[in-house]
């Protein structure tokens, strides 16, 4: 499984940065969204892909029973996808206001044709 998810997590990456090298600033903002998610799948399988039960010690026990799932890279992931969440709505602020302003998305027009 762990295999499969690195050849995912490497194709996201892949088509992340081709999308971030074009020109259009939509193709940028799809590419960024890619590129979370990548992170995301990558924290996921770095931890270990464990099925086991929640980390809760029970009555009478001093520690965790194993199998038991880590919860600390689900808070980093549920961190990660606030925080690109934020990311995503103000880029998509920064690009509607700039493409109201100067009538294009392409980003050289953008950093070319601005007002001084």
């Amino acid at each position: 499984m762990e295999t499969v998810l690195a050849l995912v997590i490497g194709c996201l990456y892949a088509i992340s940065f081709y999308l971030m090298l074009r020109r259009s600033m939509v193709k940028l903002i799809f590419g960024l969204m890619l590129f979370t998610q990548a992170v995301n799948l990558l924290i996921f399988t770095a931890a270990g892909l464990t099925r086991g039960q929640p980390p809760i010690v029970p009555p009478g026990a001093t520690a965790v029973p194993a199998p038991y799932a880590d919860p600390l890279p689900q808070a980093l992931i549920l961190t990660a996808i606030v925080i690109s969440f934020g990311m995503l709505a103000f880029a998509l602020a920064l690009t509607r206001r700039g493409f109201l302003a100067m009538q294009t998305d392409d980003l050289d027009r953008l950093g070319r044709d601005a007002p001084e």
